[in-house]
């Protein structure tokens, strides 16, 4: 039983650890050549957005909004990456696989 606590408090101390670096994570993603930059946090949440100033086109505003979604999509992707690449660090050996 001792043992199943520990195992418990293990556990919990590794989702407390995942959750902070989560909360530090920022992942960057570009579309257009890097005309329009988003940068996502670890919770997906976008908290930065950069457009090249040269694209802002009033007659091209569906392609503006195209590449915005692209990057936004790319960089919610690499979040993903990056959180299944801690969860499957965090994993005993032989186990991270488990994870998809």
């Amino acid at each position: 039983m001792v043992n199943m606590k520990r195992m418990m408090q293990q556990a919990q101390q590794m989702q407390d650890k995942l959750a902070a670096d989560l909360a530090d994570l920022r992942v960057s993603a570009s579309a257009g050549g890097s005309v329009v930059t988003a940068t996502l946090n670890g919770q997906k949440d976008l908290i930065e957005l950069a457009i090249d100033p040269a694209v802002v086109d009033p007659e091209e505003v569906e392609m503006l909004q195209d590449l915005v979604v692209a990057a936004v999509n790319e960089a919610s992707r690499r979040v993903d990456e990056e959180v299944q690449s801690k969860m499957s660090g965090m994993m005993p050996p032989g186990l991270g696989g488990m994870l998809g």
